[in-house]
């Protein structure tokens, strides 16, 4: 069992920045891999950012590439999202998941391979 618990959201100015944090239980955490979802009102929940379990692969989706960086700190269980040069269309809630063990890159991408989610934590960025 693991327990996700993001922070760090709030309220930026487009082109600002902001950095997340998701924090787990358990003293497995580098046997998941991690992921981070965003869904905004009306929209269904889409893929973020992915990182493996010992932090050497990253995945992006291309609206965030170059923006976005996930990074994981195994040792104080902790995976962050730095973004950089918010705009509007970023605002929404974003979840931090966790998925156990070894899996093909493509399910990093895919919210239904996750199998534990954190509460969310609103970002939202004025234009």
């Amino acid at each position: 069992q693991v327990q996700l618990v993001e922070s760090g959201g709030g309220l930026v100015q487009a082109g600002g920045s902001l950095r997340l944090s998701c924090a787990a239980s358990g003293r497995t955490f580098s046997s998941y891999g991690m992921g981070w979802f965003r869904q905004a009102p009306g929209k269904e929940r889409e893929f973020v950012a992915a990182i493996t379990r010992r932090g050497n692969t990253t995945y992006y989706a291309d609206s965030v590439k170059g923006r976005f960086t996930i990074s994981r700190d195994n040792a104080k269980n902790m995976v962050d999202l730095e973004m950089n040069s918010l705009r509007p269309d970023d605002t929404a809630v974003y979840y931090c998941a966790a998925k156990y063990g070894y899996s093909p890159g493509s399910h990093y991408l895919n919210s239904r391979f996750y199998d534990y989610w954190g509460q969310g934590t609103q970002v939202t960025v004025s234009s």
